[in-house]
């Protein structure tokens, strides 16, 4: 590597990770790593998995650490290690997953790596959905009109099928709902295009490749499948595999909890009716029994979701009971009609294949449906989400409940595992002959049994690497110490003439980070038109449209929420300082973190302390970690909750931050700009 790259430096944490993981492969062992910013952790795992000639999956917690591995470190290191005569590198040769992909040997007879870059089964084009369309048109308007067009023309070209390459396709595309490939309309074998099917491709290429690179959703979601189909041969797309590489860890427990949970909605039941009428229509096979069928579903369903309590956003549904027995019979009768419609399939004369999945997905629906409202599970949390419109944030699901029509109001029922731990246990570790579970952030006060007792990780080693960088001259840590406190009515007016000092000293050039919209929002309008620098907002525009803007923009100033925290990356003087408003715990009436506070205390532990302190130190490493992401940057830290000098739990965060200078006195900031 120090011959092949250069702009290469030697860091012995990178060495002793690799060596780990080496090691964690070698003797089929599990293995957490911390590996601080700057410690080049891609490549040292990545090394010891090369050298291993193991199949490896690597599960990622966002799009951009994916393109990172696909697109520059294994290419380099391929070049490195097997001197790949092609110049554009190897994920120029694997993009289109054509022939010439299969491994080979090089001139020099080395093998070379076979590698797969996978996303969850919605960003791909479904062929059979398309040509369907082509023959029974149903689009809405103009627009959908021209995105057909669109679509159609670039199927015949596309080697992947994937919607990104589709650049000109509006990231909200109601048509791309009617014709991604997600699962729960997939016929598999019995699909007259699955030979050429995208995903059946992507299962191929998956199946030969040495390396797999996912995310955390696709891998979850793909094991939650194979779980409940129970080892059909077509249930998920990943490949068995011995060893798996999850980076940025620390998100696991609340992607797998989402995965391995419930979620039932109106709009899953609308969608039921509308695929049934349309391939009814299609296959002209629609009697009067069976529009009957679909309207008693759209009625039932519209009644029983409409009776539903109506608070906003998420909120725990500890009346199941009451409701019942106040509700009962709309409950009984949306359950009779998803049974009507399944009879229905079974009386038709003649059954397409896609009946067959449709019947399921009805059943599905019937027996979800019961397990929310009835079962009493005690490691199951139930409550309910209303979100409007289409593609709010905030929820990740197994189906696409989330891209209902705009304007309306989809309402969820879910049920959601308050500790994952012996599930993943069970279903995951002790599957695995090596696990490696790597992050900057995975430590609370220099251990791991916080993130052990929450995954459920009973044997692995251990390891913290110390970050390349030098912290303590390259970042000064700033609390106020006598602003109120974040939860008092005074904290905004007070905090906002705070940050607009800090920006006046930092010349812009910050993140201003907040832990609710609500706050940012306040905070935003209050330095609006008085502060001096260009002022971004995050909702205001996409997030990638945001960073790009905020990188070319001279002395701007972002302001975001939990999407800024992590997976964002901005070197160099254009980043210069973080502004963060709270000690990041999580909100603790969210019925999730509630349902976790209640198990953990009545179990006899201190939820506080064993829970909530170190799940918001983890948050807190996350969003101070965007500031120095390389040897040259340098800047200003700021937390505007003193709670963390006067409460004895702030020992937890500052034991648990890296070395950065510290101050409560604002010259010093000011000396530490030269001003």
């Amino acid at each position: 590597m120090a011959r092949s790259h250069p702009a290469y430096e030697f860091r012995r944490g990178q060495l002793q990770m690799a060596q780990a993981v080496e090691e964690a492969l070698e003797e089929k062992r599990h293995l957490i790593v911390e590996a601080g910013t700057g410690t080049g952790k891609t490549l040292a795992y990545l090394l010891p998995v090369i050298r291993s000639g193991k199949r490896v999956i690597i599960s990622t917690g966002t799009k951009n650490l994916q393109e990172q591995l696909y697109f520059k470190d294994v290419p380099f290191l391929e070049r490195a290690l097997f001197g790949n005569p092609t110049s554009e590198g190897a994920a120029a040769v694997f993009e289109t997953w054509d022939s010439s992909a299969a491994p080979k040997p090089n001139h020099e007879g080395a093998r070379r790596l076979s590698v797969c870059y996978m996303k969850g089964r919605n960003n791909y084009l479904c062929r059979k959905k398309l040509y369907d369309l082509t023959d029974q048109p149903v689009l809405s308007g103009l627009e959908e009109i021209e995105h057909y067009q669109a679509i159609a023309a670039w199927e015949k070209t596309t080697h992947s099928g994937d919607r990104a390459e589709l650049a000109e396709l509006p990231e909200a595309s109601a048509l791309w709902h009617k014709l991604d490939a997600r699962a729960d309309t997939c016929l598999g074998q019995k699909c007259k295009e699955y030979d050429r099917c995208f995903i059946t491709e992507m299962r191929r290429r998956a199946a030969e490749s040495d390396i797999i690179i996912v995310n955390h959703h696709l891998f979850f979601a793909d094991l939650a499948i194979k779980l409940e189909a129970e080892g059909a041969p077509d249930a998920g797309v990943l490949p068995e595999c011995g060893a798996v590489i999850f980076d940025e860890a620390h998100e696991l427990e609340e992607v797998a909890g989402s995965y391995f949970g419930i979620s039932v909605s109106n709009f899953r039941m609308d969608e039921l009716a509308r695929d049934t009428e349309n391939l009814l229509h299609r296959e002209k096979l629609y009697t009067p029994q069976m529009s009957g069928a679909i309207q008693a579903l759209r009625e039932r369903s519209q009644l029983f979701f409409s009776l539903l309590p109506a608070q906003e956003g998420r909120f725990a549904f500890d009346t199941r009971r009451e409701f019942l027995e106040e509700n009962g019979d709309e409950f009984i009768a949306l359950n009779h009609a998803l049974s009507r419609l399944g009879a229905e399939f079974e009386q038709m004369p003649q059954k397409p294949d896609e009946v067959f999945t449709l019947a399921r997905r009805a059943q599905q629906l019937q027996v979800q449906l019961s397990f929310v409202m009835e079962n009493e599970d005690p490691n199951t949390v139930f409550w309910i989400e209303r979100r409007g419109g289409r593609g709010m944030a905030g929820a990740r699901r197994r189906s696409s409940d989330d891209k209902g029509a705009s304007g309306r109001t989809n309402v969820f029922l879910q049920a959601t595992p308050i500790e994952v731990g012996s599930i993943l246990r069970e279903c995951l570790w002790s599957k695995l002959e090596t696990a490696v579970l790597t992050s900057a952030t995975l430590a609370v006060g220099g251990g791991f049994s916080y993130i052990r007792q929450r995954l459920g990780l009973e044997h692995a080693r251990e390891l913290i690497v110390p970050s390349h960088f030098d912290y303590e001259s390259q970042a000064i840590l700033y609390v106020p110490p006598t602003l109120p406190d974040p939860r008092t009515p005074q904290f905004a007016a007070e905090a906002a003439g705070v940050i607009r000092r800090l920006l006046e000293i930092t010349r812009g050039r910050a993140f201003v980070l907040f832990t609710s919209y609500a706050q940012m929002n306040d905070i935003y309008d209050r330095l609006l038109g008085i502060l001096e620098f260009p002022m971004l907002k995050q909702g205001d525009a996409p997030k990638s449209a945001l960073l790009e803007e905020f990188r070319i923009t001279p002395n701007a100033v972002l302001f975001g929420t939990s999407s800024f925290w992590q997976g964002v990356d901005v070197q160099g003087e254009q980043l210069s300082c973080v502004i963060i408003d709270r000690l990041p715990f999580a909100v603790p009436s969210d019925p999730i973190v509630a349902a976790r506070v209640k198990a953990i205390d009545r179990a006899g532990g201190n939820a506080f302390s064993d829970y909530q302190v170190p799940s918001a130190v983890i948050t807190l490493k996350q969003g101070f970690g965007r500031l120095i992401r390389s040897l040259h940057d340098r800047g200003l830290l700021a937390l505007l909750d003193n709670r963390i000098l006067k409460k004895s739990y702030g020992r937890a965060f500052v034991e648990s931050l890296p070395n950065y200078t510290k101050t409560t006195d604002l010259l010093k900031v000011e000396e530490f700009f030269g001003k």
